[in-house]
This record gives C-alpha cells, sequence and structure tokens, in this order.
C-alpha cells in the first residue's frame, strides 16, 4: 500500500507542476472554457500513460542503446513548442465558438507529452524508482494511478483558466494573457537546450 501512496504522490508531483501541457491546458481554458479543454487534458493524460506503459515495457532499454534518439526527440519537442508558442503569441485575443478546430485537441495533448521532455524524465524516473523489476503489474497499477492523478491535475490548470476568463473580458487582456503563455512555452522550448 505504501508502494502506491508513493507512486501516487509522484504522479501528483510531476504531473501538477509548471510545464508545456499545463500551460496549453491554462490558456486552452481560458479561451475555451473547461469543456473543450478536456479533450486536452484527456489526449495529454492518455499520452503520457501510453509513453509511461512503453518505458516500462522497455523503450527506456532502446533510448540507452541509441542515444541519438533522445536527441531527435528534445529537438522536435523545442520545434513544437516553439510553435505553439508562436500561434499562441499570434492569437488575436476574440474568442470565437464557431471555430471549434481552433481550441488543442486530443492529438495535441497525446503528440505533446511524446515531445516534451518533462514527460519523458518523469516516465523513466517513475519506472526506474518504482517497477525497476518489470514486474507487469506493477507497471499496470502505476499508468492507472498516473492515470488518474495526470487527468485530474492537467484538468485543473484547464479549469484555472476557464476561471480566469471571468477576468479578462477585453480582447486586448486576452492578447496579454496569451503573450504571456507564449512566453512560457517558449520559455520552455528554450529550457530544454540544457536538457
Amino acid at each position: 500500500m505504501s508502494v502506491l501512496i508513493s507512486m501516487a504522490a509522484f504522479a501528483l508531483a510531476a504531473s501538477i507542476s509548471p510545464g508545456p501541457v499545463n500551460v496549453v491546458a491554462l490558456s486552452s481554458g481560458m479561451q475555451f472554457g473547461l469543456g473543450l479543454s478536456l479533450r486536452h487534458v484527456l489526449g495529454a493524460t492518455v499520452g503520457f500513460v501510453v509513453l509511461l506503459l512503453f518505458t516500462g515495457f522497455g523503450l527506456h532499454e532502446v533510448l540507452k542503446q541509441w542515444p541519438i534518439l533522445t536527441d531527435l526527440i528534445r529537438w522536435a519537442g523545442m520545434a513544437f513548442l516553439l510553435y505553439l508558442a508562436w500561434k499562441l503569441a499570434m492569437d488575436d485575443g476574440r474568442i470565437e465558438f464557431s471555430g471549434a478546430a481552433r481550441h488543442p485537441s486530443f492529438f495535441t495533448g497525446a503528440a505533446m507529452q511524446w515531445l516534451n521532455p518533462k514527460a519523458w524524465l518523469a516516465a523513466v524516473a517513475g519506472m526506474g524508482a518504482f517497477v525497476s523489476g518489470g514486474e507487469a503489474t506493477l507497471i499496470w497499477a502505476f499508468a492507472l494511478i498516473y492515470f488518474v492523478v495526470c487527468y485530474l491535475s492537467v484538468a485543473c490548470w484547464a479549469y484555472t483558466g476557464a476561471f480566469l476568463s471571468r477576468y479578462l473580458h477585453s480582447t486586448r487582456r486576452i492578447r496579454l494573457f496569451n503573450r504571456g503563455m507564449a512566453a512560457m512555452l517558449a520559455g520552455c522550448a528554450v529550457s530544454l537546450l540544457w536538457f
């Protein structure tokens, strides 16, 4: 039981801390509300849990043998985050509910996790700490715990964004908020240079 509690604490610390996925969830919640943002939340959760399962069942060994793959993931992650930051910075601040395709999708959330070094570090560190023996039962238990904790954590960021939208009524304020979020995403991308 204490191992499961430790797994949950680890998952919470890794999932709720600021990072690119959470910044996008915050911005999406502010612009599109909690309901539409839950697609991104679910995608990010499923994307991470699949990454966690692959890591637990041997992907980390492949990365050890082919370190160039780690560099490719890092550079692709940087490019993707900078692209998202640019799109957010260029947003005009108008909230249009007819353009449902503009909000982050399930796929965007899932892809962000696979291009997010924070997610890779959490998956490798978590599996190393709790399932170093490779026991399938523990891997699945950790994945289930992580699914619940990650979903709730990212949803908290989306909810916070939806809550903030009450105070950002003008397009000018929304543009400022979006540019702040874009700067945070760009900062996350630049920080990948040191990983």
